[in-house]
């Protein structure tokens, strides 16, 4: 367990920091947009969102919901195969390393995977899944620079990133108009719990390609939100060497450094490792902000066999952020440059590990076994100043906020796997259970001590601030086991999936100050049906029917435990894998309910509403063709109500936060290698989104705005065969430095400014 005294380093932490500059780690400029504030909560949240920490006077309550938390006989077989051969990525160890003797991953060929074992749990075809499901392959991560989980996804359909603004504390994710910040971002299968204000960071140098699955999945995962989840895949080590380190340079004084390194360790290939690091110094837009990191993430597998692969992971991060971004709002749907807080108190210094293993033996072509396993440690330290309120004469009073978060979670996978036929029905059943032991605590405290701020003319002066007496004190574990199964039935072009699954969940909260105990007790079951029929033309409809289980951790303002959160969903869509194409169309209608989630107030009190149903349709087309052009394209129409609501004012109403259309597009051109350009690729991308509600009373609109995002890069080894490998890449976000203000549950922010981003990389 992690632990560190406020405002120290540890010296071993020194240490490692300049054990990694001396190992390569180049310095980096890096243009970190800079923005945002403590998040606003989504309205149609399944657990409580990122409470607005920094609005709320001393003496105020604040309750507030933490989450701990195939083979085919038809010959449909025979077009599966052509399809894959002209895919991405695939989810399978060999085929993710399939070009890495030229020190090219998989997912770096092509924006198109082919297959996820994120929406099924085993190796499926996208195309054969019967649910939505996109995958960010790590081509278009790098053809983007992307620096933070929230970028990564921005431009995927039906997911919604910057409801909040720009924050480089947490990455405040929405799919489908429902959060799953706390309940729905996992890592090689495993979720990622997070509670109040500590939430894991992701750092997307670390992974090979993020998954997005849209709709309830609980069948599979067990407690999550309705409106989908996110799966990130680690880097893993690699059978042939792959080395790679990079330099940053951005505004802002951004400086980063990154490495890559993976190969076999002994001669027979039976152990690999991977070691992937980050170390970054960088500032954020309001005064005295910082963006630091220090990542580092070994990897080790060893395979005995062809049939056995034991992969040990590991991770450590240390980050610094500021504690609030919030600027000052003069008026309703309006923030201006003055920052609120102070540059003498105004942090978030989060540490967090993690250690895990991925298990797999194929008993023979029939039966293969898995076991997971992962624990994480959190510690979060944030300090912060708020505005206690504003005087005639623009002067505000401000007090200072402490909180003090730790979380500790351990979960455990473990599946079987079969393929068999009863008669000329083929079977991939998959049986499993899970557990999870999740404990939280959670410190704060309110006081003063800190200079008032003239709003008029703001000046940031250095002054010395001390912590706030302890005020309040709370501790809550939480234990979860799962059984569930699953069964994808093929009869010649039919494929239908059946998954079920049995939750348990046992929740104890403890209040440290009152001495007080609650105890509560969950059960749910959670089911999905999906029918996919898939044309030798590559054509695959299905329609699907699945629900989702969530117990909130935290009470409501009488003091009783809130109640599960639950979802269900119909969706009908279409897919398309043109045969000798590395492209991949989808197409999807979905009426989706959920059932007492939970909605921070704007006192800070956390509330559970009633019923809000969410539908819409999606379209994403994505190609990696000839000639090197790649593209990403989607639109998202979105339909929100609230139907149900403690409220009656909300019933009726669009959750704020929620654009009802969005439209991305991304492309990346490489020149060709001969002529005068040879080596030089270019690319561009716009996101749209149109109105939005900024409160959930529907009284005032957001204004849309269109994002613009362009890129350049240039490989030296077209010019001579002696740079070969060396990469130059400059990205620019927010190309017009657009000002834009987004505006949720009556809290408005701002939106990232431009950002440029200049890689200078190199590969052996």
């Amino acid at each position: 367990m992690m632990r560190r005294d406020d405002g120290q380093t540890f010296s071993w932490e020194r240490v490692v920091k300049a054990g990694l500059g001396m190992a390569g780690l180049g310095v980096v400029l890096h243009a970190t947009p800079t923005l945002a504030q403590v998040s606003g909560t989504n309205s149609g949240s399944t657990a409580a969102t990122l409470p607005p920490v920094t609005v709320e006077a001393p003496n105020q309550a604040r309750p507030r919901a933490q989450s701990a938390q195939r083979n085919s006989a038809s010959q449909r077989g025979r077009v599966a195969a052509q399809r894959n051969a002209a895919s991405g990525q695939a989810r399978n160890p060999e085929a993710r390393e399939a070009g890495i003797g030229e020190g090219k991953l998989a997912s770096e060929n092509s924006y198109v995977a082919n297959s996820s074992s994120a929406g099924t749990k085993t190796n499926t075809p996208l195309l054969e899944t019967p649910q939505s499901i996109s995958v960010v392959t790590r081509k278009e991560l790098n053809d983007r620079a992307v620096q933070t989980l929230t970028e990564a996804v921005g431009y995927e359909p039906g997911v919604r990133i910057d409801a909040a603004g720009y924050d480089p504390r947490f990455d405040a994710i929405s799919i489908r108009g429902f959060d799953i910040t706390y309940n729905g971002i996992y890592l090689d299968g495993l979720r990622l719990a997070g509670a109040g204000l500590g939430v894991f960071k992701t750092e997307p140098y670390g992974v090979d390609s993020i998954t997005v699955v849209r709709g309830p999945s609980s069948a599979l995962y067990g407690l999550g939100s309705p409106g989908g989840l996110i799966d990130l895949q680690s880097k893993l080590p690699t059978s042939r060497p792959f080395h790679e380190v990079q330099t940053l340079f951005g505004d802002r004084d951004r400086v980063q450094g990154n490495f890559d390194l993976s190969g076999p360790v002994d001669a027979n290939g039976q152990f690999s490792y991977r070691l992937t690091g980050v170390v970054r110094d960088a500032d954020v837009f309001v005064p005295g902000g910082k963006d630091n990191r220090v990542y580092v993430a070994p990897a080790v597998t060893w395979r005995p066999d062809q049939s056995t692969t034991f992969t040990l992971l590991g991770a450590y991060q240390k980050s610094k952020t500021p504690g609030s971004m919030f600027t000052y709002s003069s008026g309703i749907g309006t923030t201006t440059d003055i920052f609120t807080g102070s540059p003498s108190y105004n942090s978030l210094d989060q540490e967090q590990g993690r250690v895990g293993y991925l298990f797999e033996h194929a008993f023979n072509n029939a039966v293969t076994v898995r076991q997971k396993f992962r624990y994480v440690d959190l510690d979060a330290v944030t300090r912060y100043v708020g505005i206690l309120g504003v005087s005639a004469g623009n002067i505000a009073s401000r007090y200072t906020g402490y909180v003090h978060d730790t979380l500790q979670s351990a979960i455990m996978d473990n599946q079987v796997e079969a393929k068999l036929a009863t008669g000329p029905v083929q079977h991939t059943l998959l049986v499993g259970t899970d557990y999870t032991s999740s404990k939280f605590s959670d410190k704060q405290g309110f006081g003063f001590g800190v200079s008032d701020l003239n709003l008029a003319a703001p000046v940031y002066v250095p002054e010395s601030i001390p912590d706030p007496a302890i005020s309040s004190s709370t501790q809550q574990r939480q234990t979860q086991s799962g059984v569930y199964i699953q069964d994808q039935a093929r009869l010649d072009h039919w494929i239908l999936t059946l998954s079920g699954r049995s939750d348990w969940v046992s929740t104890t909260g403890e209040n440290l100050f009152a001495l007080t105990r609650q105890q509560q007790s969950d059960q749910a079951y959670s089911g999905r049906a999906g029918l996919t029929y898939v044309f030798d033309s590559g054509v695959a409809p299905y329609v699907a029917y699945s629900t989702s289980f969530f117990p909130n951790l935290g009470v409501d303002p009488s003091g009783a435990f809130f109640k599960p959160t639950t979802g269900k969903q119909t969706e009908v869509g279409i897919k398309y894998q043109p045969q000798g194409t590395r492209s991949f169309i989808t197409a999807a209608v979905f009426d989706l309910t959920q059932d007492g989630g939970l909605v921070t107030t704007g006192t800070g009190v956390t509330v559970q509403r009633g019923e809000i149903q969410s539908r819409g349709f999606e379209l994403q087309g994505l190609a990696s063709l000839g000639g090197g052009f790649d593209i990403t394209s989607s639109y998202t129409y979105l339909d929100m109500v609230t139907k149900q609501a403690g409220d009656s004012s909300l019933v009726g109403k669009f959750p704020s936060g929620n654009p009802p259309h969005t439209a991305t597009l991304w492309g990346n051109y490489t020149l060709p290698f001969a002529g005068p350009f040879a080596g030089l690729s270019i690319g561009g991308g716009v996101r749209y989104m149109s109105w939005s509600y900024g409160d959930d009373l529907n009284t005032f609109r957001n204004s849309s705005v269109t994002l613009v995002d362009a890129a350049l890069k240039y490989d030296f080894g077209q010019a001579a065969k002696e740079l070969k490998g060396l990469q130059f890449q400059v990205n620019a976000k927010n190309l017009f430095n657009l000002h834009y203000t987004t505006c949720q549950v009556g809290y408005c922010y701002r939106g990232a400014p431009l950002t440029v981003i200049a890689t200078l990389g190199y590969r052996w």
